[in-house]
């Protein structure tokens, strides 16, 4: 069963890359590329969303001599993963907007 997981600002771009499209296989390179983040910040948010149960991976059925390249890891959010994202992205987005709904207008002020 998935466990709750505190989601940062860092994880939740990971998060939102996944549920552009939740029933993809994402590769290490694709994340980086639509998250912003380096494999440094990327690899162990995509650990603990595997910890997790969030996520779940399987290497690449390929031939490295064809492909001409090495066999890519891929990551793909769990039904649950799929879940507990959007519920978790939707508090933060509703955080954010109390947050900002409360601040003084600097135009108005």
């Amino acid at each position: 069963m998935p466990q709750p997981l505190r989601v940062t600002a860092a994880v939740s771009k990971v998060l939102a890359a996944f549920l552009e499209d939740p029933d993809s296989d994402r590769y290490g390179l694709d994340l980086m590329r639509t998250s912003g983040h380096p494999s440094g910040t990327l690899y162990p948010i995509l650990l603990r969303l595997q910890n997790a149960g969030w996520v779940e991976t399987h290497w690449e059925d390929v031939d490295p001599v064809v492909a001409g390249r090495p066999a890519r890891r891929y990551y793909r959010l769990t039904p649950d993963g799929v879940t507990w994202a959007r519920t978790e992205l939707a508090a933060l987005q509703a955080q954010l907007g109390r947050g900002l709904g409360g601040a003084a207008n600097p135009r108005t002020a």
